[in-house]
């Protein structure tokens, strides 16, 4: 099966000095949430516009009004950047 490319619609910042990023398909269906520490990504490690996943690994958003905004992230990403585009 082919990897899904899913683009980035959340980004956190945690007390124990990680990043939790949330990447989501465009219709908002499917998710991979991702963690960075803050060091690496000083370190020169971009966090990127998006990501291909397995979609084995995906999770469904259950939730509608989360599923909802993230196809709006995830289009207006889509549509605003390159995939390997630093953001």
């Amino acid at each position: 099966m082919d990897d899904e490319q899913l683009w980035l619609v959340e980004r956190t910042y945690t007390d124990k000095g990680l990043i939790s990023l949330v990447y989501a398909t465009t219709d908002g269906e499917q998710s991979l949430h991702k963690q960075r520490s803050m060091n690496m990504l000083q370190q020169g490690a971009d966090v990127t516009a998006a990501t291909e996943a397995d979609p084995d690994d995906l999770e469904s958003v259950e939730d509608p009004e989360t599923r909802e905004r993230y196809a709006a992230e995830a289009t207006k990403m889509a549509d605003q950047h390159d995939p390997d585009e630093a953001v």
